[in-house]
């Protein structure tokens, strides 16, 4: 079973940074796609930002320019730095990798203070 733990979340002002982790219990040659995703408060839940297996990013429209996924394989880490933060990005933060399924971790919470 894959095992993803997320760290990082925390209180910030808004304009500010923060920088999640995701520790993945898993070889990253059985990784295909990871990902973040977020829930904000009363939403569903929402993608942030993938990374293929093949190198390819994709954001959402509302974090393009402000966040950064990227992937350690040797570390079997995944982060999203996340810059310019704003109210509406406040939200629980997910990572999700991809192997035969797609795998989650329990969540951080982030929140942005005006």
């Amino acid at each position: 079973q894959v095992q993803l733990v997320e760290s990082g979340g925390g209180l910030v002002q808004v304009g500010g940074s923060l920088r999640l982790s995701c520790t993945v219990s898993l070889r990253s040659s059985n990784i295909n796609n990871v990902g973040w995703y977020r829930q904000p408060p009363g939403k569903q839940r929402e993608l942030v930002a993938t990374f293929a297996a093949g190198g390819n990013t994709s954001y959402a429209n509302s974090v393009k320019g402000r966040f950064t996924i990227s992937r350690d394989n040797a570390k079997n880490m995944v982060y999203l730095q996340m810059n310019s933060l704003k109210p509406e990005d406040t939200a629980v933060y997910y990572c999700a990798v991809a192997t035969t399924i797609w795998n989650w971790g329990q969540g951080t919470q982030v929140t942005v203070s005006s």
